[in-house]
């Protein structure tokens, strides 16, 4: 991925954060192809947002939002 993308999802990323008042961050590596379409599924039909981004491009999203997220 290029810098200029990663600037951009990182973007897209912290608009995301800026927009909502709350967000959970889980580890779906140990997940099945069909568990995480389970999820998903279930997250669009509670209006629930869900976005899967690289750990490193979250931290830099964090880095440049107001806060304190040390412990994540």
């Amino acid at each position: 991925m290029k810098k200029e993308d990663k600037d951009l999802v990182i973007d897209q990323v912290l608009a995301s954060l800026n927009d909502y008042s709350h967000f959970y961050v889980a580890d779906a590596s140990g997940l099945t192809a069909s568990m995480t379409s389970d999820i998903r599924r279930a997250c669009f039909k509670k209006d629930i947002k869900l976005v899967v981004v690289k750990n490193t491009l979250l931290k830099k999203a964090l880095d440049k939002k107001e806060g304190d997220f040390s412990e994540l």
